[in-house]
């Protein structure tokens, strides 16, 4: 299916493994130039490799905690005008929910949306 984004900009955070990775292989494949980033370089180094050679498209790695100011400023180094970006990483620690603390949701909404916003 042609989603109509091919030639598009992506920033995909936590992408180089996982569902991330999943991620930025289907944008990928319908032609999303993207900037992958994970906490090890060789993990990211693969993504950016694999899916440059398999897809054609611009894949640019950005190696650090996504979290930072830092990071989140040479992602957008790396792409300053994305179309797209997939505020992805790790979640809360499994729980039951109606045992998670109020101080539990305040982390997860900082480390998984707040920061990298």
């Amino acid at each position: 299916m042609d989603l109509g984004i091919a030639g598009r900009s992506a920033i995909l955070m936590a992408s180089s493994r996982g569902l991330g990775r999943a991620c930025a292989e289907s944008l990928a494949r319908e032609g999303v130039n993207l900037v992958l980033n994970g906490r090890t370089a060789a993990d990211v180094e693969q993504a950016v490799v694999e899916l440059r050679e398999a897809y054609g498209v611009d894949v640019r790695g950005v190696v650090g905690d996504a979290t930072t100011t830092e990071i989140q400023d040479a992602l957008l180094a790396a792409c300053p005008q994305p179309d797209i970006v997939l505020l992805n990483g790790e979640g809360p620690t499994p729980a039951l929910f109606d045992s998670i603390t109020q101080e539990q949701w305040a982390e997860t909404a900082q480390r998984s949306m707040i920061a990298p916003i």
